[in-house]
């Protein structure tokens, strides 16, 4: 096999990975609120998901998305710490 055929191989998963289909936005929330609750497992896992939702909701309407589930966690988070306590 020619290296110029070898490239062409090479290059198939590539462009395989990069037609993953993507998460939508809830998907992403939804399983946030599932690590959360693994990971405050003090608090009950009904109360995770709607300190979550209720995080996520601030952010309703805002027009650049990519990175609310980061905001989301990060706010979601840090009121779980404080019912852990």
């Amino acid at each position: 096999m020619s290296n110029r055929l070898r490239g062409l191989d090479a290059a198939k998963p590539q462009r395989h990975a990069n037609s993953m289909i993507e998460l939508s936005e809830q998907q992403i929330i939804d399983q946030l609120a599932r690590r959360l609750a693994d990971t405050h497992t003090q608090v009950e896992p009904t109360r995770v998901a709607q300190v979550v939702h209720e995080q996520y909701a601030r952010f309703e309407g805002r027009p650049i998305r990519d990175f609310i589930p980061l905001f989301v966690e990060r706010r979601a988070a840090a009121e779980l710490v404080k019912l852990d306590a």
